[in-house]
């Protein structure tokens, strides 16, 4: 990778390492480079723990990892340690090339299936649906709510009055965070509370 990266124009790989005990050791007295590609699977420490001590010396360095693991966990954990971004091996040396002018600009390259994976691990950080602490006569009167009801039809459908009806709109709406029936409608479908 470093004559491929030598041959391109604007960019220099002075250094190559077999090892992140050897890199680390050099970015303690060297100029620090911009940009880092790392291998996970390497000999000693691996390249994710590798990310944490570069970025403890150097928190402006980019770490992409370039690497032939693809799963999910060895992908999250470099992300978490502060991998800019993460490659494949098997991607063309002009991909790579092209995802170190990406870093440059801001961006955060990664290989098709690793961006897949990626967001297959989101889906699965949904967040929590929460209640809001809403008792069952409250989800009763915020579906009849959501259906379009108004307070008086909702106290002639419970058999409750119309004072007894407001008073649990009022505290459906403070539960919920909102001050009109459109905001806790929109609450309703944006949370699926229901």
């Amino acid at each position: 990778m470093s004559a491929v990266i030598n041959r391109s124009a604007g960019m220099h790989c002075p250094h190559s390492y077999t090892t992140c005990e050897e890199a680390i050791e050099k970015l303690k007295t060297e100029p620090s480079p911009e940009i880092i590609l790392l291998d996970i699977g390497l000999p000693g420490m691996s390249g994710i723990q590798g990310i944490e001590f570069i970025k403890e010396i150097s928190p402006l360095i980019h770490v992409v990892i370039l690497s032939v693991y693809d799963d999910n966990d060895k992908v999250f954990n470099a992300l978490c340690a502060g991998a800019s971004g993460y490659l494949l091996k098997d991607s063309p040396p002009s991909k790579i090339v092209e995802s170190i002018k990406e870093v440059l600009a801001g961006g955060a390259p990664m290989n098709m299936r690793i961006a897949h994976k990626v967001l297959e691990m989101f889906k699965g950080f949904k967040q929590k649906k929460t209640d809001y602490g809403l008792t069952d006569r409250e989800k009763d009167m915020l579906h009849l709510l959501v259906t379009g009801l108004t307070k008086q039809q909702i106290a002639d459908e419970l058999f409750l009055s119309f004072h007894t009806v407001n008073t649990h709109i009022k505290n459906i709406y403070n539960k919920l965070h909102v001050n009109t029936r459109s905001g806790a409608v929109s609450k309703v479908y944006e949370e699926h509370l229901l």
